[in-house]
C-alpha cells in the first residue's frame, strides 16, 4: 500500500470523520517503509500464520483470545480504538459487545480482510487504512485504546509520542491495553537477516508509559498501571515468558500514584520501592539472605513449613499476594499441582521473575506487576490466597481483607505472615524504622481481628515473634559464614548493611517493639453464612 502523501479521510459509519494526517518526518517515513516492507515480504495471503508468523498459529490463536480478552473490562457500551487491528483477530470479539469499535491498520490487504470478515456482520465497525502515526482523532473520544503487536512495529521516539496519543484519545477513566513481544521474537517462522521488529525489555514500555502526561485546559492527566503481566498460552506452549500486556488508567496526574511528593519524592509506591528498598541490588542481597528465589522470612524453610497448612490440591487456583521473585509460588506448582498468580508492586521483583519462571512447569505460575488494592478479580476467583510479609505495606488491611473475602470460592482459605507490633507503647527507634519503610503495622491480635471483622471464620492468629527471631540469628550466621562470597559479588557495605540490618530486627524484636505473625482463615461456606 502507497504510504499517503497528505490527509486521508474516512467517514465512520458512526458519522465521525477520522483523518490520517500526512504531517511527519523523514525518518519516520523511513521507519514505516522499512516496516510496510517487511510485512509485504512476510504475509502474502494475509493469513492466520502470515499475521502471527508461526506455524503453530491456530493453536496459539484458540487459546491466547480468551486469555487477551479476559484481561479486559466490561466491554458493554464502550467505544473502543483498535490500533494494529490486522485481519481482525481481535476485532470480532471487541465488536461482540462494544458499543464501536475503530479498526486501524496501515496494510492494506489486512484491513480488507479484516473487513471482509467482519464488516457485513458487524455495523458497528469502522475499518481505517491508516498509519497509527498519522491518524488525528477527538481527545477523550474512547473508553479502551486496545493493541496487539503493535509498539514492536515502532522506533523509540514514535513509542512515546503514541503514548501521549493514546492518552489524549481516552477518556478519563478509560483504559489502554497493550500487548508486545519482549526480548525475543515469539513467532518461530524465519524472518528476512533484516528484521526490524524492536524486541525491547518490558521495562521501557512501563517507563513510557508510567512516566507520560498531557495538559488540558483544567487538568494533568496521567497513566496508572493497571496491572503487567505475561501471556500464560506462550508460557505453556512455548516456553516463552516475554510476551507482555499492560492495561493502564488515565487518571489525574495530581493523584497521589503521580504526585511529585506522594511517597518521599518519589512519584509512586511502586517507585519508591523499586528505587530504594527493592532496587535491582537490593532484591539480589535481600535473596542472599533469605535464600534462592525467596525474600520472605525463612525463604525455603518456613515456606515449606507454612504451605502445608493449606491442604492444597491439584488444579486449585492460588493468588499469591507479593509474590517477590516467586519462590513461594514455585514451591506451590510444583509441589502440590496448583495454579499461581503472583502478584507483585515491584516491578524489578516481576522482571527477575518472569526471567526464572521458565524452570517451573509450563504456564503453572503467572506473575503480574499490580498494586493489590486497586486490582479487580471477579468474586469466587481463587481457592487460596497466600502472603508473605507484604501486607506491612498496606495502609487499610480491613478493606483489603474484604476484597480477600470476596474473590475467594466459598469454603476457600488464606495464610499470611506478617510484621507486626507489640502490644506496648513503641519506642523512637521503632517509629522512626516504620515511617522510613512506610509501613503500616497491628499487633497479632488485632490483625486477627481484622480478619474476623471482614467475615473469615476459623481465625487463627499467632505470635511467631520467638521463631522469627531464631530465624534471623541463623540467617545471620549464614551470612557472615559466606562473608567473603557476598562482599565479592555486592561489597563490604552491602555487607554491613545487612548483618546490621538482620541484627536490628532481633533487638526490636527482644524490645518487644517488632513481632511476626501467622494467620490462617476460612471463608465460610453457604450453609454458614
Amino acid at each position: 500500500m502507497p504510504l499517503p502523501s497528505s490527509s486521508v479521510a474516512a467517514a465512520g459509519r458512526d458519522g465521525t470523520e477520522r483523518r490520517v494526517d500526512g504531517g511527519r518526518s523523514a525518518n519516520d517515513d523511513t521507519t514505516r517503509g522499512t516496516m510496510k516492507a517487511f510485512w509485504e515480504e512476510h504475509c502474502t495471503t494475509a493469513s492466520l500464520q502470515d499475521v502471527m508468523l508461526d506455524s503453530k498459529a491456530v493453536v496459539l490463536d484458540e487459546k491466547e483470545k480468551p486469555e487477551i480478552m479476559a484481561m479486559l473490562p466490561d466491554l458493554k457500551e464502550l467505544r473502543i480504538l483498535e490500533l494494529g487491528a490486522g485481519i481482525g483477530r481481535y476485532t470480532r470479539l471487541l465488536a461482540e459487545t462494544a458499543a464501536h469499535v475503530t479498526a486501524v491498520d496501515f496494510v492494506q490487504k489486512f484491513i480488507e480482510k479484516n473487513e471482509e470478515v467482519n464488516g457485513a456482520k458487524y455495523e458497528s465497525i469502522d475499518f481505517v487504512c491508516g498509519d497509527v502515526m498519522r491518524l488525528q482523532l477527538e481527545e477523550n473520544s474512547f473508553d479502551l485504546v486496545f493493541s496487539n503487536w503493535l509498539l514492536m512495529y515502532l522506533s523509540d521516539s514514535e513509542v512515546e509520542r503514541l503514548a501521549e496519543r493514546m492518552l489524549r484519545w481516552v477518556k478519563p477513566g478509560g483504559r489502554i491495553f497493550f500487548r508486545e513481544s519482549c526480548h525475543r521474537q515469539s513467532g518461530d517462522r524465519r524472518r528476512s537477516s533484516s528484521n526490524p521488529t524492536k524486541y525491547r525489555d518490558p521495562k521501557h514500555y512501563h517507563h513510557v508509559f508510567e512516566t507520560v502526561q498531557i495538559k488540558s485546559a483544567s487538568d494533568i492527566f496521567g497513566l496508572e498501571l493497571d496491572f503487567s503481566r505475561c501471556v500464560r498460552t506462550y508460557l505453556q506452549l512455548k516456553n516463552n515468558p516475554h510476551q507482555m500486556c499492560w492495561t493502564w488508567l488515565k487518571v489525574i496526574a495530581t493523584d497521589a500514584s503521580h504526585s511529585s511528593q506522594g511517597f518521599f519524592g518519589h512519584q509512586s509506591m511502586r517507585q519508591f520501592l523499586d528505587q530504594q528498598q527493592y532496587s535491582v541490588t537490593g532484591i539480589l542481597r535481600y535473596e542472599k539472605m533469605f535464600g534462592k528465589n525467596f525474600v520472605s522470612t525463612g525463604g525455603p524453610e518456613t515456606t515449606a513449613e507454612f504451605v502445608p497448612k493449606l491442604n492444597l490440591q491439584p488444579g486449585e487456583q492460588v493468588l499469591d499476594v507479593g509474590s517477590g521473585l516467586g519462590g513461594g509460588a514455585l514451591y506451590m506448582a510444583e509441589n502440590y499441582g496448583v495454579d499461581v498468580l503472583g502478584l507483585d508492586l515491584s516491578t524489578n521483583m516481576v522482571h527477575i521473575a518472569l526471567g526464572r519462571a521458565i524452570s517451573c512447569a509450563r504456564g503453572s505460575v503467572i506473575y503480574e506487576v499490580s498494586d493489590v488494592t486497586k486490582r479487580h478479580f471477579r468474586d469466587g476467583s481463587f481457592d487460596v490466597i497466600y502472603s508473605r510479609d507484604t501486607l506491612l505495606h498496606i495502609k487499610n488491611k480491613a478493606e483489603l481483607f474484604k476484597t480477600f473475602y470476596r474473590w475467594l470460592k466459598p469454603g476457600g482459605r488464606i495464610l499470611i505472615s506478617d510484621y507486626c507490633c507489640g502490644e506496648g507503647e513503641w519506642s523512637d527507634s521503632f517509629k522512626a524504622y516504620v515511617e522510613q519503610r512506610h509501613y503500616t503495622l497491628h499487633s497479632v491480635k488485632h490483625y486477627g481481628k481484622l480478619l474476623a471483622d471482614a467475615g473469615f471464620s476459623d481465625v487463627a492468629a499467632d505470635d511467631y515473634s520467638q521463631q522469627f527471631s531464631d530465624v534471623l540469628l541463623r540467617e545471620i550466621n549464614r551470612a557472615t559464614a559466606e562473608k567473603d562470597e557476598l562482599i565479592k559479588e555486592f561489597s563490604q557495605k552491602d555487607y554491613d548493611d545487612l548483618v546490621t540490618g538482620w541484627q536490628a530486627k532481633v533487638k526490636r524484636v527482644r524490645d518487644g517493639d517488632q513481632a511476626w505473625g501467622l494467620f490462617a482463615a476460612t471463608k465460610r461456606v453457604a450453609s454458614d453464612e
